[in-house]
This record gives C-alpha cells, sequence and structure tokens, in this order.
C-alpha cells in the first residue's frame, strides 16, 4: 500500500524506537500482534524524540506482553532520509518498520531525498507533542521576553540550535517565531543537531543563545536546574510545567510536532493490519497511557489510509510553510 504524494509538514508528535533488543515474557498470540523477527529502525541519533518515544514504545509493548524479541536500532543521517532511504529498499518486509514524524516530512523537501513518505506504508501516527523554547541555566535570558528583545538586535548572533534539520520541526518552530517578533527568518542563525541528545551538550556548553525541542526530551534537566524553560510552542500550556505560551508572550504564533510510524512498500494486506494491530493494542494499553502521561505527549491517533492522507496534506502544507517564510 502506498501514500499518493510526497510529503510535507506541519502538525505534531509521532512515535521512534531505539536502544539494544528487548525481551517479554508475554507470548501476544492470543492478540494477533505477534510478529516475530520484528525490527524497528529510528532514523537518528539515540537522546532525542525518536529515542525516548523508541525505548518508551518498545517497553511497554513488552510490559503489555504484545510481542517479543523486537530489536530497536539507530540509522542517523540527513535528516532521518538515510533511514528512510533503507527502508523504501527493503519493499515487502513485513518485518521492519520506522519511527518518524515531521522532521523526516521536512528533510525530504530540504535535502531532496530520491525517496518519499509517499514511498513507505503508513502504519499510525501515535503522539502530537509542543516544541521548547529552552536555555541553559547559566544564561542571562531569564524570560522569553528578555530572549526575544536581544534576538530583536542581533538575530544573526543568537545562534538558535535544534534537534532536526532545516525543515524539520525544531527548524520551523523558531522561524515562526522569528516572523511573529519580525526578524526576517532567512537572518536567523538555525544550527541544526542530529536529534535533541546533540543538541543538549550545545545548550548546556552555551555554543548556542537557544534550543527548540520537543517538551519530552528535556524534561528530567528542566526538572534538575540544568535548563531553563522560558516557553512552550503550542496552544495551551503544559500541565506540570511553569513556562508561558507564545502567544501568552506577544507572538502571535503557535506550533506542534507529532510522531508516528511507516513500514516498506509492498506489503501485503495482512502484514500491514498486523503492524496496525500491534500499534492499536499498544495505543490501548494503560502502559502507553502512562507513558504519555509522563512524557507529556498528547495523543493524535491515526492508523493506516487516514494516516497517508494526513501525511499528504503535511507534505502540501510543509512546502507552503517553506515558501511562506521565503526557505
Amino acid at each position: 500500500m502506498r501514500m499518493r504524494t510526497p510529503l510535507a509538514l506541519l502538525g505534531a508528535a509521532l512515535l521512534v524506537l531505539v536502544g539494544p533488543p528487548l525481551l517479554t515474557t508475554g507470548s501476544g498470540a492470543d492478540t494477533g500482534t505477534q510478529i516475530p523477527g520484528l525490527r524497528f529502525m529510528v532514523p537518528n541519533t539515540p537522546g532525542g524524540g525518536y529515542d525516548i518515544t523508541a525505548r518508551t514504545a518498545a517497553k511497554n509493548a513488552e510490559d503489555a506482553g504484545l510481542t517479543h524479541n523486537i530489536e530497536v536500532f539507530n540509522l542517523p543521517g540527513a535528516g532521518g532520509t538515510v533511514g528512510l532511504t533503507r527502508l523504501v529498499g527493503e519493499h515487502g518486509n513485513g518485518k521492519l518498520a520506522m519511527s518518524m514524524g515531521l522532521g523526516v516530512v521536512g528533510a525530504v523537501h530540504t535535502n531532496k531525498s530520491p525517496k518519499t513518505l509517499g514511498d513507505t506504508t503508513p502504519i499510525a501516527r501515535l503522539t502530537e507533542e509542543q516544541d521548547i523554547v529552552v536555555v541553559s541555566k547559566d544564561s542571562p535570558y531569564k524570560t522569553i521576553d528578555d530572549l526575544v528583545a536581544a534576538w530583536r538586535k542581533q538575530p544573526a548572533k543568537l545562534p538558535v540550535g535544534g534537534g532536526s534539520s532545516p525543515g524539520g520541526p525544531d527548524h520551523l518552530a523558531p522561524m515562526l517565531m522569528a516572523k511573529a517578533a519580525g526578524i526576517e527568518p532567512k537572518s536567523v542563525n538555525y544550527i541544526p543537531f542530529d536529534g535533541g541528545g546533540e543538541l543538549l551538550a550545545s545548550i548546556l556548553g552555551n555554543k548556542v543563545a537557544f534550543g527548540v525541542s520537543g517538551v519530552g526530551e528535556y524534561l528530567d534537566q528542566i526538572k534538575s536546574g540544568e535548563l531553563r524553560l522560558l516557553a512552550v510552542t503550542g496552544p495551551q500550556r503544559v500541565k506540570g510545567l511553569d513556562a508561558p505560551t507564545l502567544r501568552e508572550s506577544g507572538l502571535d504564533t503557535d506550533f506542534t510536532n507529532w510522531r508516528g510510524i511507516v513500514a516498506p512498500p509492498g506489503l501485503t494486506d495482512a502484514e500491514r493490519d498486523k503492524l496496525v494491530t500491534l500499534v492499536e493494542k499498544l495505543h490501548d494499553s494503560p502502559e502507553w497511557r502512562a507513558s504519555m502521561k509522563k512524557n507529556g505527549w498528547d495523543d493524535a491517533f491515526l492508523t493506516g489510509d487516514k494516516f497517508g492522507d494526513f501525511l499528504d496534506a503535511q507534505d502540501k502544507r510543509v512546502n507552503s510553510v517553506l515558501k511562506e517564510l521565503g526557505l
């Protein structure tokens, strides 16, 4: 099953899977979710949102007894398009899936990837998540107002770091912020990192003036005081976090990210349905519900053809936003 057009972005949060192989004692036999030899690819480095979502989803599937011996592995590069190319090359492999999200949609455009998400089999959109604007604990910027005032004066001299390639969520969010602040997006000094793990070291070391990443990626560092949270990018405040929205701060914009799962092209209906059923059972499990609450993820569940339609719409919207921003 294929999607109809390439994709592109703007939406909000999804699944990823990473880490060493995981074992479970559950057989999954009576749930129709047993897929022996199942492998999940994460198309960026450990430590980012894909990685966290992946590890969480794999553990939840294990704890819920849905399947066993899931192997999760990282294949980073080019904003996720290296992994995408590998996935598309695995035509007909019903035992492989890839975690992805808005970042991969954007990277297809900015990297001019010969393979697109339209070449894959859409399985599910899992989550939606706000981005956050953070600085190190030593930063001179105490509030989002402080940061924006300095940014307006010298936009090129205040580098912003994000855990996605140009066109991805951590790139689009500060570009939309800049536009709302009256800053020309082309003047923004954006530094891309291949995932939130790489970005974190640069924020803590003050190599960038501020960072933009998913809310679930840096909760521990925010709670420990290593990072100072200045704002959240979504339409509403995040429960449990003391930070205003961008609109509350006088920036007329909001933004959310999303994450999901795709599989190789050429699957039989039975193979596709098996993967969809596994994700449906995971989504309905108390383990996954608890993890979403813990990580500040919003439920955005969508499967099969409806997810494919969503990807088509995201592709068109991303393309439109990039043009609107002059990027």
